[in-house]
């Protein structure tokens, strides 16, 4: 498959954004393109702009791409007491019907997660579900592979030190890691993301999504009847091993319905680090499995 050149580093979408309301807030949220629906949610503490290269080639494949801001994260609302995946599954669902699906969904970390919950629980909704490097299980510290594991070590560090000193500075210092390859507007990106963030009430809600731990969606795997993908980054520093983390969710999911990919050398970001690989493996799995 050929795919679509990458926009121009650094161009942020220049479509207008648009909010739906859900319970006790608003989900911001942008459309590009026309043709079957496909939401992408993204992960903690970041922007819907990190979709940013991979929307448009979804687009020029032929899809309506809505991509939306989690609660509490961008342009959506603050003040929410709770940012767990069966919160953010909830908002994508409203998202959904508002729009008028059905629709794939395409969610990131604690966002493959929420994908998995709404599937489960509305499969009329969603057609597919296309999970990026997911946080789907309850996570666990392997703590040989803390000392084995440059990577996963590095990462678990930062993280936990984002959690301990609520750490602006310490989450940046974790994303350079989780990015293995860096994206030409990456100054510009993280500029950007260090300013949202620094608004009043920002990092507390993303403080917030670190409360939960993915029971939720673990519980759902079995329950998911639509086709899934999972994407994992095989440097991804949040597992010690990323493809048996990305095999461990396929075979939790009902036989025959989930399918690993794994992407050599992406980290955590792979839809930013590597967006043309990301968009051909979704691309081709929605080719031979999405009913959209």
């Amino acid at each position: 498959m050929h795919s679509p050149a990458l926009p121009d580093p650094g161009a942020f979408s220049a479509a207008p954004t648009s909010y739906v309301s859900v319970d006790d807030g608003r989900i911001a949220y942008e459309s590009t393109g026309e043709g079957p629906l496909v939401v992408l949610s993204h992960g903690i503490g970041d922007l819907r702009q990190s979709y940013r290269f991979l929307a448009p080639l979804l687009a020029a494949a032929g899809y309506r791409v809505v991509v939306a801001d989690l609660r509490g994260h961008g342009d959506s609302s603050t003040g929410w007491a709770s940012i767990s995946r069966s919160d953010v599954a909830s908002d994508l669902l409203a998202l959904v019907r508002h729009l008028g699906g059905p629709a794939v969904l395409v969610g990131q970390s604690l966002s493959g997660g929420a994908a998995t919950i709404a599937a489960a629980r509305a499969p009329e909704l969603i057609s597919s579900v296309v999970e990026l490097n997911p946080f789907t299980r309850v996570p666990t510290t392997d703590l040989g592979a803390m000392l084995r594991v440059r990577r996963y070590r590095r990462g678990g560090l930062l993280m936990g030190a984002t959690v301990a000193f609520r750490s602006l500075g310490m989450w940046l210092r974790y994303l350079n890691a989780a990015y293995p390859a860096k994206p030409a507007d990456w100054a510009e990106y993280t500029a950007a993301l260090r300013a949202k963030l620094s608004e009043p009430e920002r990092m507390g809600q993303f403080l917030l999504t670190m409360k939960t731990n993915g029971a939720d969606a673990e519980a759902e795997l079995a329950h998911v009847t639509v086709p899934v993908l999972v994407v994992m980054g095989s440097a991804d520093p949040d597992f010690p091993d990323p493809a048996a983390e990305g095999a461990a969710i396929v075979a939790a999911l009902p036989p025959g319905t989930g399918t690993l990919e794994v992407v050599e050398g992406a980290g955590h970001y792979l839809h930013a680090e590597r967006p043309a690989e990301t968009a051909a493996l979704i691309t081709r799995f929605l080719a031979s499995h999405a009913r959209a």
